[in-house]
């Protein structure tokens, strides 16, 4: 008894004295409860991967199965300095890291062990953003949907008009969103409204040195600033090498990391050519080249004329055993080149004729019958073209064909160094990119494509030069790596106001402390302060009607209904404009056709790249052929068809037209046609314009309806747009007949042969059997196979996910 008495009493102080106030500060106990959180979760996390797995942290704190995955869809076996980079102290801390390497130096395998790490071990969501739609498409299907479908997360697609704001929130799974930079800034900001930005991890930036790059650079620095001033989320940044990382690292509280080894492509060395001889660049020599050979290849007089740059002779030296990229400096100077190439390659033809014969009917199938007379002509000789004037289809096509050697040679623009990793012997056939003389990054791009592993033991660039450009080569290939610097104060300022507009309510002078323009005012904050600026663009906003001042005495500033459409969905350059638009497009909307609809949609920035032939714009299209209200509608936007005869008739026309919505409707006209035709090649021959252009328009247009819906969603008085946009949206992002659409959303896919396969819908393809897909589909490779099927499931995942936290929602006690 007394025993008990005793036990009784000690449990009763204790409980005394657990809930005894105690003398701690708020900010610690925050702190405290934040890392009893992190315990919970990692614990939490650790129990469930350790009961799927019985391992976990053999392969840099990841389980065996990650390691096994890498090895049997990747073929990776060994890391070199990523092992050494994932090792790094700070990463181990999820401290913030800049690490910089040369093009094609495995860069993005240590993002990917890094984003598996917090999805499986943090149970945290990751965002990856990537410049370009086709590299967001190409890490989503062919990098990491397989890997979401094994370890059981979820891969998000944020381009084009793809990707839910707010995202949806998961219970059970988490979340990779890949994301392109506009994206990825709208996800980051709806992320803020929605009170989840804790929910993210981590973020990871590719091609880092982008912060330099005009307006995208500006959002990349916008989402960035965010990010670390209202999260604790790490950031991991990949760059090319750049001569003033140091201000990045201060920007974003990060330490670098540097490596100048090239584990998948062999030792690059660097030449140029001048006349018939080729030099090694060399940066210790005073001249910086070193004489290297004569080219020793016999010209006649005839050849000399059409090639006097001896690109056939430099061709010859390695194809068709090994693969070579031409880079041109102009599209119209790569279809040259390629069709100049192949009339000196008679030997060439019989070189793996059969898979050329096969890429031949592929192109003409992907073309639904047409096609590009000049890949007709040189694809036979293992040599085709690659600029944005090809469709994603010839694209896509003619990518995979040169990277299993079918095709041993492209002609191409600068895009490609920038795009899928395609490595070769690299020539350049000029130092100019269109009239501009190339940058140091983009020809660091470019030669780092060179070499081919396990083919070549040293990988070559050679660049082309005339006598009078000698100087300015020696600039570019020897010079140290040129700064990126803040683009928020380029084009009027358009991305400070931008960030101001978003910061309203916030701390403005606090946040901007956080940005890479405040590390370099002084070198670009010349004419007058940062503070200065900032005060002119609250000036400007309130002048815009996107902000307003509250208080009569004091000032109080507060977003407008317009500010905060603008700043969640549009680009604030084209704001004004927009909502007049859309409010004048109210007072009379057309809606026998989808054409009033197209011309509220079309893109406002492509409207400069058009220039309408007047012929095409009243013969051929006829404006007859319109209805009598799709003729008025023409009329009521300022596009009467007089004015348009009067110039097909080459007559001067007195009357002042607006020659924007002059050519915004010839564009809206095109994308009207390719809703009706849906072939974007009967369409591009039908107004005299490149596919590959209006491909663009199509997906420029898909966007920017995506965005214009967002921005009739905040505005009250736009309200009938909401669901109409909402279908068209989804008819540009396919722009095929109604039943292909549900196959349309696996990227990649061939969905007429599918169709008529008998696979009619995600879930027949998501449950097919990869084999049987092959023998089903003429010219379908087994990996092509794999990937479709895997991004189907993964579709089908998100769906059913998405549905699963409906349901938990409405069954969850209040």
């Amino acid at each position: 008894k007394a025993r008990r008495s005793v036990a009784d009493l000690l449990k009763k102080t204790m409980l005394g004295n657990a809930v005894t106030p105690v003398s701690v500060s708020r900010t610690a106990l925050l702190k405290e409860a934040v890392v009893s959180e992190e315990i919970s979760v990692a614990m939490q996390a650790m129990e469930t991967i350790s009961a799927e797995t019985l391992d976990l942290g053999p392969f840099f704190g990841l389980p065996s199965k990650v390691k096994e995955l890498m090895h049997k869809l990747r073929g990776i076996q060994k890391l070199y300095w990523q092992e050494a980079c994932l090792n790094l102290e700070c990463v181990q801390q999820r401290r913030n890291l800049i690490y910089s390497l040369p093009t094609s130096g495995g860069k993005t395998l240590v993002a990917e062990i890094l984003i598996l790490r917090e999805l499986l071990c943090r149970r945290k969501d990751c965002l990856f953003i990537l410049p370009y739609i086709s590299l967001v498409q190409e890490k989503q299907v062919r990098g990491l949907a397989t890997f979401g479908l094994e370890l059981d997360f979820m891969v998000e697609e944020y381009a084009g008009s793809k990707g839910k704001f707010p995202p949806v929130k998961r219970r059970n799974k988490r979340s990779l969103y890949i994301a392109t930079i506009e994206k990825a800034h709208s996800l980051v900001n709806s992320l803020i409204e929605s009170s989840r930005l804790d929910h993210l991890g981590l973020l990871v930036v590719d091609e880092l040195h982008m912060l330099g790059d005009g307006s995208r650079g500006a959002v990349i620095e916008m989402t960035l600033a965010k990010v670390r001033h209202m999260s604790a989320t790490q950031i991991i940044g990949m760059s090319a090498t750049l001569g003033n990382i140091k201000d990045l690292q201060t920007f974003l509280g990060a330490e670098n990391y540097t490596n100048n080894f090239r584990p998948f492509q062999v030792q690059l060395k660097e030449y140029v050519k001048l006349n018939d001889t080729i030099y090694e660049v060399d940066p210790k020599e005073e001249n910086c080249f070193r004489f290297s050979r004569m080219l020793n290849f016999k010209y006649s007089s005839s050849m000399q004329k059409i090639d006097p740059d001896h690109i056939i002779a430099l061709v010859t030296e390695v194809i068709p055993l090994h693969s070579c990229l031409v880079f041109c400096p102009t599209k119209k100077n790569c279809e040259n080149v390629a069709g100049m190439i192949c009339k000196y390659l008679k030997d060439f033809l019989q070189h793996r004729e059969a898979e050329k014969a096969v890429l031949l009917q592929e192109l003409k199938a992907g073309g639904n019958g047409s096609m590009c007379p000049v890949l007709r002509r040189t694809v036979p000789y293992g040599v085709a073209y690659h600029h944005s004037g090809l469709t994603a289809e010839e694209r896509k096509l003619v990518e995979e064909a040169y990277s299993r050697g079918v095709l041993c040679l492209l002609a191409c623009t600068s895009t490609l160094a920038a795009g899928i990793n395609l490595p070769a012997r690299v020539i350049l056939r000029s130092p100019y990119v269109a009239t501009d003389f190339l940058k140091r990054s983009q020809y660091k791009q470019m030669v780092g494509r060179a070499g081919r592993a396990g083919i070549d033991t040293i990988g070559e660039s050679i660049l082309i030069l005339q006598e009078k450009d000698r100087s300015m080569a020696k600039e570019l290939v020897c010079a140290p790596m040129e700064s990126c610097y803040s683009n928020l104060l380029q084009d009027d300022g358009k991305g400070i106001l931008s960030l101001i507009l978003s910061l309203i309510g916030l701390n403005v002078e606090q946040f901007l402390r956080g940005t890479l323009l405040f590390v370099q005012q002084q070198q670009l904050c010349v004419e007058r302060s940062l503070w200065d600026t900032v005060q002119r663009c609250v000036a400007t906003l309130q002048e815009k009607e996107l902000i307003t001042n509250t208080a009569t005495h004091s000032p109080s500033l507060q977003v407008t209904r317009l500010g905060r459409a603008t700043y969640k969905s549009v680009d604030l350059s084209y704001c004004s404009v927009l909502y007049k638009d859309l409010l004048k497009g109210l007072e009379g909307l057309q809606l026998s056709s989808h054409l009033h609809l197209v011309y509220l949609v079309t893109p406002y920035d492509l409207v400069p790249q058009c220039n309408p032939d007047w012929m095409v714009y009243f013969r051929q299209l006829q404006f007859t052929l319109l209805s009598a209200s799709e003729q008025k509608m023409s009329a009521a936007v300022g596009v009467p068809e007089s004015f348009v005869a009067r110039k097909a008739a080459g007559q001067t026309v007195k009357k002042s037209v607006d020659l924007v919505a002059v050519k915004r409707m010839y564009l809206s006209l095109v994308l009207f046609s390719l809703l009706r035709d849906t072939n974007v090649w009967a369409v591009a021959d039908r107004f005299q314009l490149s596919r590959g252009f209006v491909q663009t328009l199509l997906s420029a247009a898909s966007t920017f309806c995506c965005c214009v819906l967002h921005f009739t969603e905040e505005l009250e008085e736009l309200w009938p747009f909401k669901a109409l946009l909402l279908e068209l949206t989804r008819r540009l992002s396919y722009c095929v007949k109604a039943e292909l659409i549900p196959l349309m959303e696996v990227a990649g896919v061939l969905e007429k042969q599918l169709y008529n396969a008998g696979y009619r819908t995600l879930t027949h393809l998501a449950n097919a059997d990869p084999a049987v897909l092959c023998g089903t589909l003429e010219h379908l490779y087994q990996k092509q196979a794999n990937l479709m099927v895997a991004s189907a499931k993964m579709l089908l995942n998100e769906k059913a996910a998405a549905l699963q936290e409906e349901v938990d929602e409405l069954l969850t006690l209040p």
